[in-house]
């Protein structure tokens, strides 16, 4: 994934919130530059956390 992909979420979402969207909200989370620092970091990673990316589908390379 390029370093400059941002992924939308959506979070909250309670239907008994008064607020517009029943209280949900938009946020932009930038995926790629979070997985290109994991990558680049990958030494000073734990061996569990680099367990944990591996097991999602993490390209390491």
């Amino acid at each position: 994934m390029p370093r400059s992909h941002i992924e939308t979420i959506t979070t909250g979402g309670d239907p008994d919130c008064d607020r517009e969207n029943g209280g949900q909200q938009k946020r932009e989370i930038k995926l790629g530059a979070w997985v290109s620092n994991q990558r680049s970091r990958a030494v000073a990673l734990t061996p569990e956390r680099v367990e944990q990316l591996s097991a999602i589908g993490m390209r390491w390379t």
